[in-house]
Parts: C-alpha cells; sequence; structure tokens
C-alpha cells in the first residue's frame, strides 16, 4: 500500500508581490484541513473537498467567495471532481449563487447519473439537493469590481487574445489526494478568466482538461490559460505520460507542459500525484500557489 499524500494548487500567473503572502498562507490552511482528513482515514475525495472548499472561500483566490466577475458584471463558477476508483466524475460549469462549486461537483457524481450540469440546470439541482446557496454580493468583493471596472475601461482588453498575451490572474484552485485505501480522488474549482464573456467555460469543469484521477496511475488538476488546456486535454495527457514514464509525475508534468507550448503555444501549470503517492508540480509562469504533504515529510510544503 502506497504512502497517503496531497497536493494543491492556488493558480498559476504573475502573483505580485503583494499578494505572494496571502497565497502562500491560503495554501497552508487549504494543505492542513485535508492533511487532517487523510491522516485520520478519511477518503481522498473527502481530502480534496475540504481543501478546495478552503480555498473558495479565501477571497485571496480565483474560486468562490473573490472569483473574478465576468462581462456582464456577474460571477459564474465552475467546478470538477473525480473518483479514481471508479471513474465516476461531476462537474459544474456556469453557475452563479453557489458559494462552494466543489461541494456541488460532488453531489452532481454522487446524486446523480450525469456528469456535468451547467447554468440555470446546475443551480436548479443545487437547490434540490439542499447546496446552500448565496447572492451575487456573498462573492463579490471590492478588489474584484476594481479589477472589473478597470478592464471594462480598457479597450485592448477586449481583444480576443488579450488574456493570453497580458498573462491575466488566473487563480483555479485544485487538489489531488491518495488516501491509505489507495484511492485517487482530483479536484478543481474557478471563477473563470477576468472579464470573461457570460457563459464562457474553461478547462477546470471538464473532465479529461482540467481535471483527471486513475487509482492505477495517478491524479492530476490543472491552473492557466483553460481554452489551451482544453484543446490538448492536459489532465488526461499528463496521466496518459505518467503511465507512459513508469508512474514518474514529475516527468510527466515537465512533459505535459512542453507539449502545451509546443502544440497551443500555451501557459499554466500542473500538479499531480501517482498511485504510489509521489508528487509532481511543474509551471510555465512567473509564479503558482502550490502546496503538498506526504508521509515521507514531516511539515507541509507551501511556496509561491
Amino acid at each position: 500500500m502506497g504512502k497517503i499524500a496531497l497536493v494543491l494548487h492556488g493558480g498559476a500567473w504573475d502573483i505580485p508581490p503583494d499578494l505572494v503572502e496571502p497565497h502562500r498562507q491560503g495554501m497552508e490552511k487549504a494543505i492542513a484541513a485535508g492533511w487532517k482528513i487523510l491522516q485520520k482515514g478519511g477518503s481522498a475525495l473527502d481530502a480534496v473537498e475540504a481543501s478546495i472548499i478552503v480555498m473558495e472561500d479565501d477571497e485571496t483566490f480565483n474560486a468562490g467567495r473573490g472569483s473574478f466577475i465576468n462581462a456582464a458584471g456577474e460571477v459564474e463558477l465552475d467546478a470538477s471532481i473525480m473518483n479514481g476508483a471508479t471513474f465516476r466524475a461531476g462537474a459544474v460549469a456556469a453557475v452563479q449563487n453557489v458559494r462552494n462549486p466543489i461541494t456541488l461537483a460532488r453531489r452532481v457524481m454522487e446524486k446523480s447519473e450525469n456528469v456535468l450540469l451547467v447554468g440555470l440546470g446546475a443551480s436548479r439541482f443545487a437547490r434540490e439537493q439542499k447546496v446552500k446557496l448565496c447572492s451575487q454580493d456573498d462573492l463579490l468583493t471590492l478588489r474584484e469590481l476594481d479589477r472589473w471596472r478597470e478592464m471594462q475601461s480598457d479597450p485592448d482588453f477586449k481583444s480576443k487574445d488579450a488574456f493570453k498575451k497580458k498573462r491575466k490572474a488566473s487563480d483555479t484552485v485544485g487538489a489531488v489526494a491518495v488516501d491509505k485505501k489507495g484511492n485517487i480522488a482530483s479536484g478543481t474549482s474557478t471563477g473563470g478568466t477576468p472579464n470573461k464573456h457570460p457563459g464562457r467555460v474553461g478547462d477546470s469543469p471538464l473532465i479529461g482538461a482540467g481535471t483527471y484521477a486513475d487509482n492505477s496511475i495517478g491524479g492530476v488538476s490543472t491552473s492557466g490559460w483553460g481554452e489551451a488546456m482544453i484543446r490538448v486535454v492536459m489532465a488526461k495527457t499528463v496521466v496518459d505520460l505518467m503511465e507512459r514514464h513508469g508512474g514518474d509525475p514529475a516527468k510527466a508534468v515537465q512533459e505535459g507542459l512542453k507539449i502545451l507550448v509546443r502544440k497551443v503555444d500555451g501557459y499554466g501549470g500542473v500538479i499531480a500525484l501517482n498511485a504510489s503517492g509521489e508528487v509532481g508540480i511543474a509551471f510555465n509562469t512567473p509564479r503558482m500557489a502550490r502546496a503538498y504533504m506526504h508521509t515521507g515529510i514531516a511539515e507541509p510544503v507551501a511556496l509561491v
């Protein structure tokens, strides 16, 4: 039986100096929440959900409260989660008024025969499942309102390649865990891109692009320019590379990023765990918030 392990990301982008410490502290809180569950014998799914909830509730990150505002002045959220033991997965996209979309994604996985629910349908399912709803004001922060107003007044930002060229903030959050039974789970949550077109969906809620888990190989979660991640099916590509390289997650994430750049000139970050609980992290952005913990080390590592 492999060791228990947990790896997180809190966004791959040009994190400004004044936000480095809040990101690091957020990573520490999130890894502590998930690790506590794994240490007590809890499931990888529970650890992934708990870690992501901490980041969704932390307005430092672009997930849940503090998410980016779309071009219509609204917050639309995406999330996904996958069980590597059963290949069951759940996801929601462009959902409003849900503070913790990762919880709703898990309900889709466990309480329905669907994989992906979007928009009003996802919100309706949340009500049916008694997932706690919130107002748009509960998700908005002054920081993001100021950012949105600035973008609205910037005509250059509205060009189709502006997000890629300007390396705008992309604080997608994610987690991958291996529990004591050897089960692997992965999850990802995001508010998308700043000033995005209403209804825009990136890689985070797409199984195989932003999230993937397979007990026999490993699990992956991604962050960065979502359109590029989708085009190379990034999460599944990295899992396949892990299998090709004898389960080596470090080699898989590095090669995955090379494919991302070579094929679609993409950028972002990837976290991975293999079936033995070994960690792989790679990014080609100026910074990436990340953290990991496994039974081979004494204390969690949190870096930005």
